[in-house]
């Protein structure tokens, strides 16, 4: 189907099982772009080999590490040909990234650092979807209590002498919180996944992984001794035809079924600005008796009326996922992630994770941000901050990316998911869209090959509930003019508007600027 002369994913869906529309766009890149594009790329190599041809004769300076003379007969730290886009792309545009930020990641920082000029710029680039990374506030004002009380670090696992009784209570609070049996939490959410996907698959058992999966994902299923397989992204076909194969021709040459079969999504995927087609992975999932692994790093908490992340959002029921994986990275503004299920499973994870067995217990104090920041979302402080922060950012979310799609950007990714990526496509425009956004006060993340398909850069811009309107219409504006100068909107389906339609019409009008 199409809406506003979009197109969305090619991957039919089936309709019955949503409860509400699911739009998705990802326009086809023009023909144009894609060839200069490419072109692009290949002018970029050529310079690229005849710097390495100057660096070599020591014509011209290499700041890149190397190989000492002595050295030479030893085995390579440094590989000329994998660091190749490295030196030459990377290191010419590096200012993009990597720069020193000196506040609290809200809607508006400060970037800077030692020697530098101190700028506030408008945050567009952080994972604070609800604006609790703050430094003011009950949730700062918790952790500070906390700190005073049990310090900052805790000198041991969780096994051994790191359980304290706040651990115990955000678990309970977690399980509460996602409508399971239980909960347990870990130190780093990158490590919630690639250590924990191991002690749950091995030798012997599949993984159907969505080929967009989060490099931690990939990890933990290479670690795991797994035979993987990969389907198309959010391509329901794809995956069923995997499972049924899976099931009909068994494991390799022995043909004995799989022990397990574990599939492995995301609830919003953070390049895409995506939501996973849950309701039909729990169809077919229950169809061919697989085991469902849910990612919901960026969706616990910006996605659903009641923030309970993308089951919610689907009004679904939390027990159809076997595994529920999160962060506190993002919508918590903490650190760490959680695995939710049942009990038998929570029991099983406490004494196999390694993340579990081996890593350093919590800090106090972001176990009290979580535990703050968790109860003001449930409402169990009192008062309806929480609430109107979730509703606060679908508004947002909504606005940013219509405004986008009518000034002619090309936008992927769901209608309702607060990972916003902006197409730039060219090389020389990755750098360029970074610089010029921050030269007018806008801190945004440009990203490209090869985090992205190679004729695919973008710029990502995440929402928060602490953007204002104002501080939007500002960033749109500065988007605009910068999209103009560098010839960015793309877009051959630009939305129109009625005569005389407001840009902001019914979405903000209840809202205190």
């Amino acid at each position: 189907g199409k809406l506003h002369g979009v197109f969305f994913c090619s991957a039919s869906h089936d309709g019955s099982l949503y409860s509400r529309p699911f739009d998705e766009s990802f326009e086809e890149t023009p023909m144009l772009v894609a060839v200069l594009t490419y072109m692009g790329y290949g002018i970029l190599t050529i310079f690229g080999y005849l710097r390495d041809f100057l660096r070599h004769w020591k014509i011209e300076r290499c700041h890149i590490a190397r190989e000492r003379e002595e050295q030479k007969d030893f085995v390579p730290l440094y590989q000329d040909f994998e660091n190749f886009y490295t030196r030459n792309l990377y290191m010419r545009i590096r200012d993009s990234w990597n720069r020193p930020i000196c506040s609290v990641p809200g809607g508006q920082d400060g970037t800077g650092g030692t020697g530098r000029v101190v700028t506030d710029v408008i945050n567009l680039g952080s994972y604070n979807y609800l604006g609790f990374a703050e430094n003011v506030g009950p949730c700062a004002d918790a952790a500070a209590d906390i700190t005073v009380k049990y310090g900052v670090g805790v000198a041991s696992t969780r096994q051994e002498m790191g359980n304290l009784d706040r651990h115990e209570e955000m678990e309970k609070l977690v399980a509460r919180f996602l409508g399971v049996e239980s909960a347990m939490a870990f130190g780093m959410g990158f490590a919630t996944n690639s250590m924990n996907i191991p002690a749950l698959t091995g030798k012997g058992c599949l993984i159907l992984s969505d080929e967009l999966n989060h490099a931690s994902l990939v990890l933990g299923a290479r670690l795991s001794g797994s035979t993987i397989r990969v389907f198309k992204h959010n391509n329901m076909q794809s995956l069923e035809k995997l499972l049924r194969d899976a099931i009909v021709h068994g494991q390799p040459r022995t043909h004995r079924p799989w022990k397990k079969i574990l599939i492995l999504v995301e609830g919003i995927y953070s390049m895409e600005g995506s939501i996973v087609r849950l309701p039909e992975v729990i169809a077919l999932k229950k169809r061919y008796g697989a085991y469902l692994y849910l990612d919901e790093a960026h969706s616990i908490g910006a996605l659903g009326p009641r923030g309970r992340g993308v089951v919610d959002h689907f009004g679904l029921d939390p027990c159809d996922v076997d595994v529920m994986m999160g962060t506190f990275t993002k919508s918590f503004g903490a650190a760490g992630g959680y695995i939710a299920g049942k009990e038998e499973l929570i029991k099983f994870l406490r004494s196999q994770s390694h993340s579990a067995v081996y890593a350093t217990s919590m800090s106090p104090p972001v176990v009290e941000q979580i535990i703050t920041s968790m109860k003001c979302i449930m409402g169990e402080d009192g008062t309806t901050i929480g609430l109107e922060r979730v509703q606060q950012l679908a508004e947002n979310t909504v606005y940013f990316r219509r405004r986008l799609r009518e000034m002619g950007f090309i936008i992927y990714g769901n209608n309702d998911s607060p990972v916003v990526p902006m197409m730039l496509y060219m090389p020389a425009k990755i750098g360029a869209f970074g610089r010029e956004m921050l030269k007018r006060n806008i801190g945004v993340v440009v990203v490209g090959f090869p985090a992205t398909p190679i004729i695919e850069s973008r710029a990502r811009f995440c929402i928060s509930a602490a953007h204002t309107k104002h501080m939007l219409d500002r960033a749109l504006s500065v988007i605009s003019e910068v999209g103009d100068l560098l010839q960015l909107k793309y877009s051959r389906h630009r939305m129109q508007r009625s005569v005389g339609q407001p840009f902001d019409d019914n979405v903000y009008e209840d809202i205190d600027d």
